[in-house]
């Protein structure tokens, strides 16, 4: 990998640091019900007025599942979102602006009659400058445009038709629901004129001791200080200035399963002769580091091996919907079974998972929304012609751009978080066609730019086989997809064991690179048992994924096992899938299927 000393392109077309309260800056939840309208022939403009009808949509939730109306659950292009925000009359003279976490998979911001801001992307926030729209003390009409519409030049891709009556349907091309709306919080914030505007923390470990370096960005001038707490609010060094070095003596490092955080504190002065403090901004630090030697996976230099899931941020009702509640579940669940990991499969999650997962030493993969570009996958399940993935009318120059952006938010919003100790570039691109490596390898060094300091992976499919694939050297860990025993070899777990144990070596041998299965797995319909195995029962859950497992053993270069999925999850892929996909070990209510007991032996010996 790099040097960090290596002089790179970061700039950034947009630094959003995460809202926090403190004694200069405040936050204003949106969350809760907001007037709903599907866009219509008859809604023209709609945020010049009230939005008609009576419908609310919660905040945040997808929109599919809450209502019952057929037209809104397969609801192709944008829906309006409305409400009345009062503005704080103690906020004069600071900067106002609106947060969203996310609006899947374009959003637009409207204040009164005006539009503020706009964004594409439906798993990364964008912010909406109010100051010089509003005044404090007063309420304000704030409509937001959602649209859901996938094409071949967005990320993840897709294609909107028309079908045989008339009626636009969104083709795309992941297994997954496509589910839109606010599905993440809305907030209404405040922040000095004259502010910290970016924090980019690295860590290192020397020994006993830590090292905290920073480098700030700002907005307007100032004097700026820095101080490093522990755990108990106790300084254990200081820096000045918009970079610095915080050595930390006999520092507690951040380990998995066993976080400690200390937290940096900025504080701004109003120039290098006042105390008059203009700004303070807080962010909390795990010392630790990461690293590829060989075949080896290194946390503080101690080998790491991956146990744990690929999931996804869904949830009966709320479809994409962020809640508390469903995900400290969710981590007792991963918790209870043994898991110390987890993949973001497939984009990036909410900004609160990664804030748990620091905070209780989860180790994460964090992975952009690259996928669906592989349109072999979609030839190989509908016979037909293939097409080029990596063409003029597909996967073109303006998705690479897509994608790059992509990933300079998705590293931009998560690269101070500990937890994360790997970027996923992309979930089974066809890694095989000639067309992949021009479009993926500047993607590649951009991020390398970006983050010098973790490592890169990708999710290899089955049919870019060893022989086929033209993108596994550019990345430090090779992610592999395999479903011998379900997709191939159906049934028949002998042949699959001797098939994937073959492949694994044959992948060791060419590349001496670390490897992770992100995903195996077999479809499971809860309470189906046989005394024979068979395909759907539970007890061929558990064979195939004890055969996986006895094969991994017999593997050095086998660094991690991430099985797919965690959770039973809503699909849209019609008679492949019914009632969503079934290969969670959890079904999407979170009760255990009897391979979850498998796990938790394999991983607690309970």
């Amino acid at each position: 990998m790099p040097s960090s000393s290596v002089a790179v392109d970061t700039e950034l077309d947009t630094v959003l640091l995460k809202p926090i309260d403190s004694s200069t800056r405040e936050i204003k939840s949106l969350d809760g019900l907001w007037r709903f309208a599907p866009a219509s022939d008859n809604l023209a403009e709609p945020w010049k007025s009230v939005l008609p009808g009576d419908l609310e949509c919660p905040v945040p939730a997808s929109y599919n599942d809450i209502f019952l109306l057929p037209s809104l659950r397969n609801h192709v292009g944008k829906v309006w979102y409305q409400r009345t925000v009062h503005i704080p009359r103690g906020w004069k003279d600071q900067r106002i602006f609106l947060r969203l976490d996310a609006a899947t998979h374009e959003g637009e911001v409207y204040v009164g009659d005006k539009k503020i801001a706009s964004h594409v992307g439906g798993y990364t926030p964008f912010e909406a400058d109010l100051t010089e729209h509003v005044k404090p003390g007063e309420a304000v009409r704030v409509t937001v445009g959602v649209d859901n519409i996938l094409t071949h030049e967005t990320v993840p891709p897709g294609e909107v038709v028309t079908n045989a009556v008339g009626k636009k349907e969104q083709k795309y091309f992941h297994d997954f629901f496509n589910y839109a709306g606010l599905a993440r919080s809305v907030r209404l914030c405040c922040a000095p004129k004259n502010r910290v505007e970016d924090i980019t923390v690295t860590t290192d470990v020397r020994g006993s001791a830590g090292a905290v370096e920073y480098k700030l960005e700002l907005e307007g001038k100032g004097r700026a200080e820095a101080e490093l707490l522990d755990a108990e609010d106790k300084v254990v060094g200081k820096a000045s200035g918009l970079e610095g070095l915080i050595d930390v003596a006999n520092a507690k490092l951040w380990q998995p399963g066993a976080a400690y955080l200390y937290s940096l504190r900025i504080r701004l002065y109003a120039s290098d002769t006042s105390d008059e403090l203009v700004d303070e901004y807080s962010i909390p630090v795990g010392i630790r580091t990461v690293k590829v030697s060989g075949k080896k996976f290194l946390i503080n230099d101690k080998p790491f091996y991956f146990r744990g899931f690929g999931k996804h941020e869904d949830t009966p009702v709320k479809g994409k919907g962020h809640d508390d509640a469903w995900m400290v579940h969710d981590f007792e669940l991963m918790r209870w079974i043994g898991a110390n990991s987890f993949r973001t499969s497939h984009y990036p999650y909410a900004e609160d998972v990664m804030d748990y997962a620091d905070k209780h030493g989860w180790v994460v993969i964090g992975e952009t929304a690259a996928v669906g570009l592989n349109l072999g996958i979609i030839s190989g399940i509908t016979g037909g012609p293939k097409r080029k993935t990596f063409a003029p009318d597909f996967a073109n120059d303006n998705t690479q751009a897509a994608l790059r952006k992509g990933i300079e938010e998705l590293l931009q919003r998560d690269k101070n978080h500990p937890s994360v100790v790997m970027w996923s570039i992309t979930n089974e691109p066809d890694s095989s066609e000639e067309g992949s490596r021009p479009f993926f390898e500047p993607l590649v060094k951009r991020a390398r730019e970006l983050d010098p300091t973790r490592p890169l992976t990708y999710a290899n499919v089955t049919f870019c086989t060893l022989e086929k694939d033209i993108l596994a050297d550019l990345f430090d860990v090779i992610g592999l997809n395999r479903y011998y025993g379900w997709y191939e070899f159906t049934g028949n777990l002998e042949i699959a064991e001797q098939k994937l144990e073959a492949e694994l070596l044959a992948w060791e041998a060419k590349h001496q690179k670390p490897m992770i299965m992100f995903e195996y797995g077999v479809d499971t319909v809860t309470g189906l048992h046989s005394v024979h195995a068979q395909p759907w029962s539970e007890e061929y859950q558990v064979e195939y994924y004890e055969m996986y497992h006895r094969v991994f053993d017999r593997v050095d270069a086998v660094i991690g096992e991430q099985a797919w999925n965690f959770a039973d999850f809503g699909t849209g892929v019609g008679i492949f899938r019914v009632d969503g996909n079934r290969k969670g070990v959890f079904t999407r209510d979170r009760r255990p299927k009897a391979a979850a007991h498998t796990f938790r032996k394999r991983w607690t010996g309970k």
